[in-house]
Parts: structure tokens; sequence; C-alpha cells
């Protein structure tokens, strides 16, 4: 049972979302795109955790070769506004529908074909926490190819019903991390399309792959690797990338080429590489105020972000991975 103080907190929180869920799909565009830019500032401000965690993330990038013409606390800048810009979206999002999505989402599919083709078989669709990576899964929807989304609840219970209906308000369907294997691999099976963001860094475990991202060593989820692996699925990268009048570019890449018998590791690895070359050239709408690196390997961890702790756990989980590696090699 949360105590007095975190139920007062939650119900704060909740009545604030709640607020912004109706008030903010009354603006016009104009003046919703103003009020998001100057609540990044803002937030940029006054998230000293979020803020340093951000700064120490492009300075650790920087420090391994990545990003060489950054500057650091502009770039920090840049990708709070750009989230602020997308949080509201989602929001904003009821004012869109199937008759009028075009005006503020151009769609740049890379391989059509493919892209027909796997709609009609199903596919796996991934993108990382890069621009409006909400908005791009409400296209989906409004194309007529809805989706199965995992996402993970919210601390505050209040504010996952919220989330959750504007994620589903194209057709989608939202299910929960926990056991959400089963019921994808049921669905691919019959079909249906699974989306993930495969970004998101979880515990070193038996369902966690290692990467590397920007050069960095990062924990993230497997699932998309294991459901491929299990299904032969297709899988397609996609991000949606903003554009200064106030628009998104949503490009869909084609899908990945992975060969026969391919481990999970590798095909997670590659999906992460189909991102970062495009984050490379635009890295402000990343999420960089995310702990993409919550852990410090023995070997290079001076190169980590200082929010980075050392791990037992993961070093074990790492040198588990290597070995199951060799094995499968």
């Amino acid at each position: 049972m949360p105590s007095i103080a975190k139920q007062l907190r939650y119900r704060l929180e909740w009545l604030t979302i709640t607020v912004m869920a109706k008030f903010i799909p009354l603006l016009p565009r104009a003046i919703l795109l103003a009020l998001a830019s100057g609540l990044g500032r803002v937030a940029y401000l006054f998230d000293r955790r979020g803020r340093e965690s951000a700064l120490a993330n492009v300075r650790s990038a920087m420090a391994c070769g990545n990003l060489p013409h950054a500057n650091p606390e502009n770039l920090v800048k840049e990708s709070y506004r750009l989230f602020a810009r997308s949080a509201c979206d989602l929001f904003w999002s009821a004012r869109l529908d199937k008759e009028n999505y075009s005006q503020f989402i151009q769609v740049d599919i890379e391989d059509q074909a493919a892209f027909d083709q796997a709609t009609k078989e199903g596919a796996i669709w991934v993108t990382p926490h890069y621009g409006n990576f909400e908005w791009i899964s409400l296209m989906m929807g409004y194309r007529g190819h809805p989706l199965t989304l995992v996402a993970q609840d919210f601390k505050n219970p209040l504010l996952t019903k919220i989330f959750s209906h504007q994620r589903q308000r194209s057709g989608h369907r939202v299910i929960p991390s926990h056991r959400a294997m089963i019921r994808l691999l049921k669905g691919l099976r019959a079909g249906e399309h699974a989306a993930f963001l495969t970004d998101l860094t979880v515990q070193p475990d038996n369902a966690a792959i290692a990467i590397r991202c920007f050069s960095l060593l990062t924990c993230v989820t497997g699932l998309h690797a294991l459901l491929h692996e299990r299904t032969g699925a297709k899988l397609i990268p996609g991000m949606a990338i903003p554009c200064s009048d106030g628009t998104y570019l949503m490009k869909v890449l084609a899908p990945l080429e992975i060969p026969p018998n391919c481990p999970p590791a590798e095909i997670a690895q590659q999906c992460w590489d189909a991102f970062e070359s495009c984050i490379r050239d635009f890295p402000q709408p990343w999420l960089w105020m995310y702990k993409h690196w919550r852990y410090r390997p023995e070997v290079d961890g001076d190169r980590y972000p200082a929010y980075a702790n050392r791990s037992k756990k993961f070093d074990r989980w790492l040198e588990g991975a290597k070995h199951k590696d060799d094995m499968e090699q």
C-alpha cells in the first residue's frame, strides 16, 4: 500500500494529466507548438536529474568518437523541447483521424512491396525512443494496420489507463510486458502485428540482450529478436522524425535481412544499428535524458556515464551471454 504522501502525489499527477488530455486537443496547432517549446525549456531548467543524465549520455557518446561536433548543452535543450512536443502531441492526437492524419504525417516507405507484403502477413514493427514514437504507431492504425503494443505500466497506476487510451486511439491494443511473449507469439502466427520500443533498458536476466549502443554496452529487451527467431515474422524498423514546421516524417525502413539461425543478440544489434546511423545524423530527437547505460562493465568502465553502476550480476550475465554466443557459433 503506497504511503499517504505517495497517494497524494499520484492523485496530483493524475489530475494534471487528465487536464492536459482534455485541454491540449482544444489548441490550434501553432499554439500547441509554442506551448510545447516553452514546456521543454522549463523542463530543461527544473529537471535536474534528467538534465544531468542527458548531459552525461551525450558526453559519453562523444568520448567514444560519436557526435564529434555536438554541443552537449544545446543538444540536450533541443532534446527536451522535442520530447515535450511529442508528449503534447500524444494528447493532441485526439484531433487526428484516418481522413486528416496525412496533413501532419508524411510517410516515406523505403520498400513499398515489402511493406505491403508485411502488412498482409503480419510483422514485428520496431522503433526507438526517438522523435514522436507515439505517432508512428498511430499512423499504422489509421492506415488500417492495427498493432499490439507492448508498454510498461507506469509506477503511478492511475496514469496507465489514460496513456493506454491515447495509444489505442487508432485501433491498437496495448498489453503489459508481463507474459507478453505468449500473447504475441499467438498473434504473429495468426497474421497479426506487434510493435516495440527496442532501446528500453531492462534488468540483466534471461529475457535481456546486450547490444552496443554508441559503442557502449547496454542491457535491452530481446523480445523482438526472440519473436523473430520463433516465428520468422519480418522485422521492420521505423522512425518518426520531427520537422521544423510541426509535422513529422515517418520513415519506414526496409525489413531487416536476418540470415538463417542468426542468434537473438545479433538480431537485436542489427536492429539497433539501423537506428543509430539516423540518430548520429540528427541526434536531438533521441530521448537523451533516459538512462540508456545503467550498468558499468569492468573493462572500459570509465567511458560510461557517471550514473552507471558496477554490478556483479551484470558482469556474470555478460559472461554467460558471451559463452552462449560462442556455443551457438
